[in-house]
Parts: C-alpha cells; sequence; structure tokens
C-alpha cells in the first residue's frame, strides 16, 4: 500500500507537496476505510482531491503516471527525454530538476524510492527499505558525465559482478535502474520483490481515458469469461437494465493512407502486430453489444441488443470504471479516478465510491472532483481522506488536507463550508 508521495518542481508543483495516506488516530468508518498495514501503521484505502479548474488536481495524478511509466519504460536512445517537465512559470526553476519520492509497503515491510530527474538525465535515484526503524539502501545511483554508476547494497542485492556490469551498460542516463535491471535475465530477491508490488499493484495510477477504460475492460471479458458476471452485477446494481454483454472480434481492412498514422500512435504496441499490419493490412477490432432488459405494457420481459456506440456516456463509463475497479479490488491495487463526475449522476458517484469501499482489503482510490456532495454522503469519507488544491499567486499548486484545519468538528456541514470557501480550493470568481 501506498503511504505518502512527495513531489517538488514538476509541472504545477513548484515547491515540495506531500500527499499522504496515513490515518490519523480517529477512529471514524475504520473497519473498511482503514488498513493496519504494519504495527502502528495505519494507511488509508481512499482520498478524495477537491480543487478548482487549473489548481493541481490532475497534475497530482500525472505524478503518479509518471513515475509508473518511469520505473518500467526503456528508452532505446539516451537523448530521448525522460518526461520530467519542471514548474515553468518561473524564471530559476526549468534549470532545476524535478524530484519524487513514494513510500510504499509490500506486507509488512516499508519501501521508500527517491528520484531526481531533469528532462534529460537521471541525477540521483535510490531504493531503500526498513528490516528496523533504520533504513537500508538496496541500491543508489548517480549518473556522472551521462554515465550511470550503480551501488547495490551487497548484503541485499546478490548479484555477480558481470551482471551488474550488464546492468549498467543498460542503464542509459535518461531510464530507470528498474527498466535496465528489466532488461537483464538476471534475479535478484529485494529487486523482484519491488518490481513484481510495482507491476502487479501499482498499474492502474494513471489516469487513464474513458477509451482505455472501456477497452481495458474489454479486454478483461474476452480473456476470462467470468468476470463478465461481475461486471454485469456491478451495472445492474448501479441501476443499468443491461442483461448481457456480447464482444465478438472482427478484422477491418485498413485503407494504405492510414498505416502509416496508425503505426505512428503505436506506442506499446508489439513489434510483430506492426509487422502483421504492414503485411495484412488489417487490424482486430472489438464488435460490442449490450443486452438490454425491458418491460413492455402487457408486463412481460423483452430482451433487446444495442452496439455499443448507441449506449449513453454514463453507461459506457460506467462500464469501463467497473472493470478497472474489479481489477483494483481483486489484485489489492492502486487507482485514481480524475473528475469522476464526467458523465455520471451524483449518487453513481457515491455508489461507486461506497461499493469499492465495502470490499475490504488493501486496494487504494484516489479520486479527485468537483462534486462536493461526496462530503456530505453518509459514511464515505473520513476528514484525513479530503484533501485540497489551490492555486498561489505564484501560479504554484499548494496542496493541503482537511486535517489541517483547526475547528472541523465543530463544523455541521463540510459542503457548505466548502462552497463559502472554508477551506479554500473554489474558483474565486
Amino acid at each position: 500500500m501506498i503511504q505518502y508521495i512527495k513531489i517538488k518542481n514538476f509541472l504545477s508543483f513548484k515547491d515540495e507537496v506531500v500527499f499522504n495516506f496515513e490515518a490519523t488516530k480517529d477512529k471514524k468508518y475504520e473497519d473498511y476505510q482503514v488498513v493496519e498495514i504494519a504495527p502502528g501503521v495505519r494507511i488509508l484505502r481512499i482520498a478524495v482531491v477537491y480543487g478548482a479548474n487549473a489548481s493541481g488536481k490532475t497534475n497530482l495524478v500525472s505524478a503518479i503516471e509518471f513515475l509508473r511509466n518511469f520505473w518500467f519504460q526503456y528508452l532505446e536512445n539516451k537523448d530521448q527525454p525522460t518526461g520530467a517537465i519542471p514548474f515553468l512559470l518561473s524564471s530559476e526553476m526549468p534549470n532545476q530538476p524535478s524530484e519524487f519520492s513514494i513510500g510504499f509497503y509490500i506486507g509488512q515491510k516499508k519501501y521508500v524510492y527517491n528520484l531526481t530527474v531533469s528532462n534529460n538525465v537521471v541525477l540521483n535515484e535510490k531504493l531503500l527499505t526498513y528490516p528496523s526503524q533504520q533504513p537500508a539502501t538496496i541500491y543508489e545511483r548517480v549518473t556522472v558525465d551521462g554515465i550511470s554508476q550503480i551501488t547495490f547494497n551487497p548484503k541485499r542485492v546478490k548479484l555477480g559482478q558481470a551482471a551488474k556490469e550488464q546492468i549498467s551498460l543498460y542503464c542509459l542516463q535518461n531510464v530507470s535502474v528498474f527498466a535496465a535491471y528489466n532488461k537483464v535475465n538476471v534475479g535478484a530477491e529485494e529487486m523482484d520483490t519491488v518490481m513484481n508490488w510495482a507491476k502487479a499493484h501499482f498499474t492502474f495510477q494513471h489516469r487513464m481515458g474513458l477509451e482505455d477504460n472501456v477497452a481495458y475492460t474489454e479486454s478483461i471479458i474476452s480473456r476470462d469469461e467470468s468476470k463478465k458476471g461481475a461486471i454485469l452485477n456491478f451495472l445492474q446494481r448501479a441501476d443499468y437494465n443491461i442483461t448481457g454483454i456480447d464482444i465478438q472480434q472482427i478484422e477491418r481492412t485498413v485503407p494504405d493512407e492510414l498505416i502509416p498514422l496508425l503505426i505512428k500512435s503505436s506506442e506499446g504496441v508489439p513489434v510483430s502486430e506492426i509487422e502483421r499490419l504492414k503485411r495484412d493490412k488489417t487490424i482486430t477490432m472489438n464488435k460490442v453489444d449490450f443486452e438490454h432488459c425491458i418491460t413492455n405494457e402487457n408486463g412481460e420481459k423483452e430482451y433487446y441488443k444495442l452496439p455499443k456506440n448507441l449506449q449513453s456516456d454514463g453507461t459506457i463509463r460506467t462500464f469501463g470504471l467497473s472493470g478497472v475497479i474489479d481489477h483494483a479490488v481483486e489484485s489489492n491495487s492502486f487507482i485514481t479516478i480524475d473528475e469522476i463526475e464526467d458523465s455520471l449522476h451524483p449518487a453513481l458517484i457515491e455508489f461507486i465510491v461506497e461499493d469499492f469501499l465495502k470490499h475490504k482489503g488493501e486496494s487504494q482510490m484516489l479520486v479527485t472532483t468537483h462534486y462536493d456532495g461526496l462530503l456530505e454522503a453518509d459514511d464515505l469519507l473520513r476528514n484525513d481522506s479530503i484533501w485540497f488544491t489551490s492555486k498561489k499567486e505564484n501560479g504554484a499548486t499548494e496542496l493541503y488536507s482537511l486535517v489541517d484545519f483547526k475547528g472541523i468538528n465543530r463544523i455541521t456541514s463540510l459542503q457548505k463550508a466548502y462552497r463559502f470557501g472554508q477551506f479554500g480550493a473554489i474558483p474565486n470568481i
């Protein structure tokens, strides 16, 4: 589980901000919202971020997305950018590196990953663990004159000299040690533990768009028919009259003039699939139909199939989220939903949050939203789950928690207090 994330000089985050999932001593809704991951360490399963447009909510999600991509994205060319974008509304910050730190638990053991990176070179990278109160370094990497120098702790990483040299060779100045390690056919238990956790449990932290979510949900149904029942159950409990989902794969011919465009936008697609596209000039697409059940004038049930393009935006968004949330709950993953209110009725937003929390486990969800009704919904949010982003006069994002305010327990309506600007994080119109 993720304990905290620190960000500095990235997008709208000029000064260091800390987003913390650690729970306070408050016992409210503890049974299903707090996990005691280690003795004395209590971590929240949900956090909700409020803020005006352009205040930095999505940039928080983007920072997490950057970290995950950086860990596993291998760049073949050392001149390719890392993707780290500094705070640009300043004369000095664009020339400074971005800084990140993430603390997380795998089982009861704590790990911390620190990264200092510019848009073209990794300056410092370190992975720590806490076998006791004192940290132990797993590896540390610095880049000197474009060459990565990696120091592995021999007590924690058992690698031969040849393997270390091979990892260093793959570790270009713009890629992570994880990405380089992934290229080498060796095994080190502590490195594998962290990598396997990140791959399995830190997958859907990035801001997936509507089409990405829908494509993912379609893919898990195609791979595993048993998933269809869980997703249909979710849709029906959300008050959709959908009783069936039919997915068929069909081949479509691609006009010659579109092939270069498809290849250009095919990042992450296997080389073999790109070669097949060039050769066969076809692509495989999903044809998705939703079965709807209605009651006619005689009180009889009737069933009709309608294609995906005739479903409402809310139906498609809920369908897409259902697969992603199902994966998160089943695999104890961390996910984000950016602007959860898009195309969704307020009651459905509350249903999605409540349904996620009902599934006990170590899954975590970070939600950004403008929907302040969650502040009044019963049994959904603790005070330490509520965060705000505000834009300062210099354009930088300020990130803070509701528990930073004194006298919160004396406020009868958090929703009204927020609307009247008591916590900031609203447009100054």
